[in-house]
């Protein structure tokens, strides 16, 4: 359990620490990419419900027993850009460079199984 605990509240305070900055960082990423700024409803969108991910990591964090069954949608978030990603990389789609960026999601992913497999049911 503290093992799937350390991992979680891990997660999710790394999580905030990298998202929160997005919020202000809207103009750098237009820099490389089309301005989030002429779809904002999606870039703000996918900043908030990746929050809400976080919050929900630091929840399972504080009792991993009782939201044990909470493990199985966070491995399926990790997925969600894990999998994507390495779609593209595979087809030639983006650089090396830019799957790079799913490797924290990648290992998380798999902590979050494990953690999954070491919690005990009640």
């Amino acid at each position: 359990m503290r093992f799937a605990r350390f991992v979680f509240i891990a997660a999710g305070i790394w999580g905030i620490a990298v998202l929160v900055p997005l919020y202000f960082l809207i103009d750098v990423t237009g820099r490389q990419y089309e301005p989030p700024s002429s779809y904002p409803q999606f870039f703000y969108g996918f900043i908030g419900a990746a929050l809400a991910w976080q919050l929900v990591f630091l929840l399972v964090g504080s009792d991993p027993v009782r939201y044990r069954l909470l493990m199985i949608p966070a491995v399926v978030e990790k997925c969600g850009f894990a999998i994507p990603t390495a779609l593209l990389y595979g087809r030639g789609r983006i650089p090396a460079t830019e799957a790079s960026a799913a490797i924290p999601d990648v290992i998380l992913g798999t902590l979050f199984i494990l953690a999954f497999l070491r919690t005990r049911r009640r």
